[in-house]
C-alpha cells in the first residue's frame, strides 16, 4: 500500500506522456518512441513547478522500469538461430565493438568527457543504442541526465544513419544483386534496430530484394545485442576494483545486474519454446512490451533531466558519438574486406 501511494502519481504521469510517444514513434520510426519520450519529458519538467508529489513514481520508473524492458528484451532472441545465422559477422561484431570502446575510453582521456557519459555513448554505438544503455545505466550508476545526454548523442546519428546509409551503400559499391553485404553493414555499423531496420528495407526496396537485406541486418543487430551479457558484467567487475583502489566499499554482488540473469533466462526460454514447436510470435506481445517500458522509462529519465544543461553540455559527448560512429562504419567496411564478403 505505501508502493502505491508513493508511486501512482508518477507512474501515471510518466504513462500519460509515454502513450502519446509511443504512437508517435510507430508514426516516425526514424525518430522513435524513446527520443520524443525524453523531449516530452524534459519539456513537462520545464512546467511543472513542483516535481516532488511525483518525483518518487519518476525514479521507479527510471530505474525498474528500465531494468524489466531489458528483461523483456530477451523474448526476442532465440539463440540458436542467432548463433547459427550470426556467426559469420561474429569477426566483425566483435571488432566494430572493441573499436567503439577504445574510441570512447581515449577520447574520454583527451577531450574530458565525463566517464560515465563516455561509457554510455561507446557502449550505445557499439552494441545496440538504447537498449544497451538502458542495461549499462544502473550498473555504472548513470544519472538520469547522463543517460539523456547519451540517448541524445546516440538519436542524431541514429537519424543520419537511416537517411544517408543507403546512399552511401552505393556510392561503396555494394551489390544490388545480393543485400547481404549490405545487411551486415547496416547490422554493424547502425546502433539502433529501428535505424538499422529502415535502412535495410530502403535497400530491399530499392533494388527488389523483397526482406533479403533486412533478414541479414536484423540476424547480425540481435547477434550484437547479446554483447549486453559481457559488457554490463564487465563494469561490474570494474567498478568494483576502482572503488576498492580509492578506498571505498562497493561489493560485487550489491551491483551485480541481476536483471541481465533474467534477459539470460527470457532468451533461453524463447529457445526452447521455439525448438519445440512454438511460434516465435507467441512472444511478441512481450517484445512489443519491452519497446513499450523503453518509451515509459526515457519519459521519466526526460523528466528528470535539465534540457539547458544538456544542450550546454551537449557538444562534447556529441564528438565523441560521432567518432564512434566513423570508426565502427570504417572497422566494419574494413574487417567485410578482409574476410571477402564485400
Amino acid at each position: 500500500m505505501s508502493f502505491i501511494q508513493k508511486n501512482t502519481k508518477g507512474i501515471l504521469l510518466c504513462l500519460v506522456l509515454a502513450i502519446p510517444c509511443w504512437f508517435l514513434g510507430q508514426a516516425v520510426p526514424v525518430v522513435g518512441g524513446p527520443v520524443f519520450g525524453i523531449l516530452a519529458g524534459m519539456l513537462i519538467t520545464l512546467l511543472l513547478k513542483d516535481k516532488t508529489q511525483f518525483q518518487s513514481g519518476i525514479t521507479f520508473v527510471s530505474k525498474k522500469v528500465l531494468q524489466y524492458a531489458v528483461i523483456l528484451l530477451g523474448f526476442g532472441l532465440n539463440l540458436s538461430v542467432i548463433l547459427e545465422t550470426g556467426k559469420q559477422s561474429l569477426p566483425i561484431i566483435l571488432a566494430t565493438i572493441s573499436t567503439s570502446l577504445i574510441i570512447a575510453y581515449v577520447l574520454h582521456r583527451i577531450m574530458h568527457v565525463p566517464g560515465k557519459i563516455s561509457t554510455l555513448v561507446g557502449v550505445g554505438s557499439s552494441i545496440c543504442g538504447g537498449s544497451a544503455i538502458a542495461a549499462t545505466a544502473p550498473v555504472i550508476d548513470a544519472d538520469d541526465e547522463e543517460v539523456a545526454q547519451a540517448i541524445s548523442v546516440i538519436f542524431f546519428f541514429n537519424m543520419l544513419a537511416a537517411l544517408f546509409f543507403p546512399a552511401l551503400g552505393a556510392l561503396l559499391g555494394f551489390s544490388t544483386t545480393s543485400g547481404e553485404a549490405f545487411g551486415i553493414f547496416a547490422g554493424t555499423a547502425v546502433n539502433d534496430t529501428s535505424s538499422v531496420t529502415a535502412a535495410a528495407s530502403t535497400w530491399d526496396s530499392l533494388y527488389q530484394l523483397g526482406t533479403q537485406t533486412l533478414d541479414k541486418a536484423v540476424t547480425v543487430k540481435l547477434t550484437r545485442t547479446l554483447a549486453i551479457i559481457p559488457i554490463t558484467l564487465v563494469l561490474a567487475f570494474v567498478r568494483t576494483k576502482k572503488a576498492g583502489s580509492e578506498g571505498k566499499k562497493v561489493e560485487f554482488k550489491k551491483i551485480f545486474p541481476m536483471f541481465i540473469l533474467y534477459f539470460v533466462l527470457a532468451s533461453v526460454i524463447t529457445t526452447i519454446a521455439t525448438s519445440l514447436g512454438v511460434s516465435a510470435s507467441v512472444f511478441s506481445p512481450l517484445k512489443t512490451l519491452s519497446k513499450f517500458f523503453i518509451v515509459l522509462a526515457m519519459c521519466a529519465v526526460g523528466l528528470n533531466t535539465n534540457i539547458v544543461k544538456l544542450i550546454k553540455t551537449g557538444g562534447k559527448p556529441l564528438a565523441l558519438g560521432f567518432c564512434c560512429w566513423v570508426g565502427i562504419a570504417s572497422m566494419s567496411l574494413l574487417m567485410q574486406h578482409v574476410l571477402g564478403i564485400w
